[in-house]
């Protein structure tokens, strides 16, 4: 596992110390919040909490910076027992006092959510948990370049602690994204597949190897896979947003668009701050206004253009790939969706199907449905079925009113091998339907949806 590290990140893992004390602590802020001693201290000092308020503020930090609900923190400060809500009101307006009022923000109507940053947690080496916080900063920045100095510090981690499930998880999320995007598809792929396995066997609930492994499970051609794993944990944590979001990409990968939304919405409705894919859903479903509107929470590269080149404002697509593609720092695969599209704004076909003729795919069938559109739109239409083809083969279903509504598909509706892809659309999407109902009739009533 350790191949692909840099030599300073070997260095750093060749000084660690063996002897190095393991942390007892979660750390955040100048607080020390110890579970097995149900001690809290601010900057070395005894801090008294009441067992329900130390209970509450555990539970906050463990799930810090994700929302909790009101209901999933009754139910673990009063399990079986009913009592109104002014008494969690009570207690989170105690825990202010100590902690600020601004650690714990109320999210209006659905519950709260630990606001400061955790520097550290029982069981693992203060150091090494201040590493884990840095690669996850790194990974934010989804860039070649971050995402390559954070993979090598989750190496460092895993080596200094292989019992951390969580940095095997982000280490696995990492190298999947350098498979796609770096060149160097075969061995960040096999690093990522054995680092999500690694972290399941350490935490089969651990939510990021779940959030993380549906990524590659659908890049795989395994969506069916990922809606049943996830639709599973739905049945165990329903207030889950996280399962939700990635059931938005997985219903999309099965030609599912009305369901993918609904997992959207139910995601929002847990979390509004939620980030989801659901920008290419709405592409996919012909709602470009909306798509361009939904197209926020991270780096914007490619959909917003591709929208608004859809609603025949040619001109702002074109500045708006112009601007990106000068200053920001893309992958080849990136580069080669984004002018290619360029290319086809600006009339020059050899240029876009060259560029889309070398870009390797490989572990992105969703962008040959680009493809198909962009080839569609150059009167290439053997290489627009092909296109669709192709991506229906590695995973991707491309939805049936995708396929009767896009107008940039318009070209290719009268090829011979056209009705064909229809068809099997129809058929692949009415099997999905089947799995969902069967699959999730204990998941929030999924069922209904088909």
């Amino acid at each position: 596992m350790r191949q692909g590290f840099s030599k300073q990140n070997q260095r750093t893992l060749n000084s660690v110390s063996s002897g190095s004390s393991v942390d007892s602590a979660y750390r955040f802020g100048d607080f020390e919040l110890f579970p097995g001693n149900r001690l809290l201290k601010r900057a070395g000092v005894d801090v008294a909490l009441q067992p329900k308020a130390f209970d509450a503020l555990l539970y906050l930090v463990r799930r810090a910076e994700h929302l909790v609900s009101k209901r999933e923190l009754v139910d673990t400060l009063w399990p079986a027992v009913h009592v109104s809500e002014a008494n969690l009101t009570n207690i989170v307006v105690s825990l202010r006092k100590v902690v600020g009022r601004e650690t714990i923000r109320t999210v209006s109507k659905h519950g709260y959510r630990f606001e400061l940053k955790v520097t550290g947690e029982p069981g693992v080496r203060r150091a090494t948990y201040e590493r884990f916080a840095r690669a996850k900063e790194l990974t934010a920045q989804r860039s070649l370049e971050s995402m390559s100095m954070a993979r090598d510090l989750y190496f460092v981690c895993v080596a200094e602690d292989p019992g951390f499930a969580p940095a095997w998880a982000w280490l696995g999320r990492c190298c999947w994204f350098l498979g796609k995007f770096s060149g160097t598809t075969f061995l960040n792929v096999e690093l990522a597949q054995a680092a999500l396995q690694r972290a399941f066997e350490l935490d089969p609930e651990l939510g990021a190897a779940h959030q993380f492994s549906t990524v590659v499970e659908c890049d795989s051609g395994r969506a069916d896979a990922a809606m049943e794993r996830l639709l599973k944990r739905l049945a165990v944590y329903p207030s889950e947003p996280e399962s939700y979001m990635g059931l938005v990409q997985v219903f999309r990968f099965r030609g599912m668009l009305a369901e993918s939304l609904e997992a959207h919405r139910r995601a929002v409705a847990l979390d509004p701050a939620t980030v989801t894919s659901v920008a290419h859903t709405l592409f996919l479903a012909g709602e470009y206004g909306a798509a361009i509107e939904s197209y926020g929470g991270r780096a914007a590269y490619y959909l917003d253009a591709a929208a608004w080149a859809a609603l025949e404002d040619r001109k702002r697509a074109i500045a708006v790939l112009r601007d990106r593609l000068e200053r920001m720092p893309l992958s080849e695969l990136m580069v080669a969706l984004m002018r290619s599209l360029l290319a086809v704004l600006e009339g020059r076909a050899d240029e876009a199907a060259g560029l889309m003729a070398r870009a390797d795919t490989t572990l992105e069938p969703e962008i040959m449905v680009y493809f198909a559109r962009h080839y569609a739109k150059l009167g290439l239409i053997d290489e627009a079925v092909g296109a669709l083809k192709r991506a229906a083969e590695a995973g991707f279903v491309c939805s049936p009113e995708t396929l009767r509504t896009d107008a940039w598909l318009a070209g290719a509706r009268g090829h011979r091998g056209f009705e064909s892809l229809v068809s099997d659309a129809e058929r692949l999407v009415g099997q999905g339907r089947v799995s969902l109902a069967t699959c999730g009739a204990g998941s929030g009533g999924w069922a209904s949806l088909g």
